[in-house]
């Protein structure tokens, strides 16, 4: 009988495990159930971007707007009636919100905010700009006009405001966001994507941005302040458009402007990591910027890949292969008379800045039609430019153009001289270059020169 007591007891304890591991499991999984909504300790997530209704009939201002540009993800141009703004373009700055940085100096997910609203306006069947009172009130730099940003996703649906979404996905850190019409449900949002540690508010990394001790910026930014930057270390990136005597010629496209910016990556022989360079590849670059005396040009160098360590973030880092290179058709008298203004937006000023068209273009891809030789020097110095040509040309409407040629070869493997060129039309593939102050076209193969005629 005592055995059999024992026995009892056992089987007894044993159920009483069972009951309670039971329980346990069924409470962690009520923890984690849901439709679709994230576990906050126990708190359901709120859409507090739909939650919040759009009221047509207040006595605040309204407009339909479509997309003009995409600056960040706080940011937008917009157009509108004259009646709204004069010259038809409404500077937006979103009311409530600031969020990081992505069109200079980028920080942890500033490219995340600016590609959220980028998409959810792009995708848009409608969008409506609401002012936060009866007027359209400026922010502190007097250009942008102060909005709430609504939009719909589809024609049916109903407006969601873009600006509460943003706080309560954590792309967006505070900005006066209590003190404004829809302050309380914006400071429910942004308490939520606090609580949650979404994003901005997770204290980790972003993952996407380069991590290391490098300045992480645009080639827009660079190139526009190049000087600035002089002997300090950048991380950028960009896609390979020629690589040629262990210099990588590198460029990023900017949405803004609409133009291409480049950089000339000297690597050197040692470098472990030169097949990352190739023509097409998507790279990131991490380098020391340094002035060229020579070119009088600005390059980035002292690059680094350790094969022994491919997680480096100070490695040159492929992140994507074949794409396109761009080569922007330019007429001659654009690259030689040319001028763009670039305006500079902060939370304190626009500024304008003028620059000569080929200085923005340095060291990215062109392509240029229909250029006349007139005559063609070859360099003999005795070095190892021997053999380079300079070929004067000369477009339709008498602009003259200066194209740079290295050695190079035909088909045959024997090297191209003057005769190919003289007195020929010719269209050109090359990058942007910078020699005794002015601006040429340089051209690393003969097949990217191609005769018309």
């Amino acid at each position: 009988m005592g055995i059999m007591k024992k026995l009892s007891k056992l089987i007894l304890i044993l159920m009483i495990v069972c009951l309670l591991v039971t329980f346990v499991a069924a409470c962690g999984d009520k923890g984690n159930q849901g439709d679709g909504g994230t576990d906050n300790g126990g708190v359901q997530h709120v859409d507090y971007a739909s939650q919040l209704k759009l009221d047509m009939n207040s006595n605040t201002l309204k407009q339909v707007v479509t997309r003009k540009s995409h600056i960040d993800g706080d940011t937008v141009h917009f157009y509108v009636p004259s009646s709204v703004v004069a010259n038809g373009v409404l500077k937006a700055r979103f009311l409530a919100v600031n969020t990081p940085e992505s069109t200079g100096q980028i920080e942890d997910y500033g490219h995340m905010a600016s590609r959220f609203t980028k998409e959810a306006l792009k995708n848009a069947a409608f969008i409506l700009i609401e002012s936060d009172n009866d007027q359209w009130n400026v922010d502190s730099t007097g250009e942008r006009r102060l909005v709430w940003v609504w939009y719909k996703p589809t024609a049916d649906s109903d407006y969601r405001n873009l600006n509460v979404e943003l706080l309560q996905n954590g792309l967006a850190v505070a900005s006066n966001t209590a003190n404004n019409r829809y302050g309380e449900t914006a400071m429910a949002a942004l308490n939520q994507a606090k609580n949650e540690k979404l994003y901005v508010h997770s204290g980790k990394a972003d993952p996407e941005i380069y991590a290391g001790e490098a300045i992480p910026m645009t080639l827009k930014e660079l190139r526009t302040n190049i000087a600035n930057y002089t002997n300090m270390k950048v991380s950028i990136e960009g896609i390979v458009a020629k690589n040629s005597n262990q210099t990588a010629y590198v460029e990023q496209y900017d949405e803004i402007t609409e133009m291409y910016y480049g950089i000339a990556v000297y690597y050197g022989y040692s470098f472990q990591g030169a097949r990352i360079l190739k023509v097409g590849n998507a790279v990131r670059i991490v380098g020391t910027v340094q002035y060229y005396e020579n070119g009088g040009t600005y390059q980035i160098s002292d690059v680094k890949y350790n094969v022994m360590d491919p997680n480096n973030p100070n490695n040159v880092k492929l992140i994507s292969e074949n794409n396109e290179v761009a080569y922007t058709l330019v007429d001659a008298n654009t690259f030689k008379n040319g001028k763009v203004n670039i305006e500079t937006e902060t939370e304190e000023a626009i500024t304008t800045k003028e620059y000569d068209f080929a200085e923005l273009m340095l060291s990215a891809s062109i392509s240029m039609e229909n250029l006349k030789v007139k005559s063609v020097y070859t360099t003999d110095n005795g070095n190892d430019s021997d053999g380079a040509m300079t070929l004067t040309c000369e477009a339709e409407d008498g602009t003259k153009v200066d194209v740079r040629t290295i050695v190079i070869t035909d088909e045959n493997g024997d090297v191209v001289t003057e005769d190919a060129f003289e007195g020929k039309t010719i269209n050109v593939l090359g990058i942007v270059d910078l020699f005794g102050g002015k601006y040429q076209v340089k051209v690393f193969r003969y097949a990217d020169i191609t005769f018309v005629e």
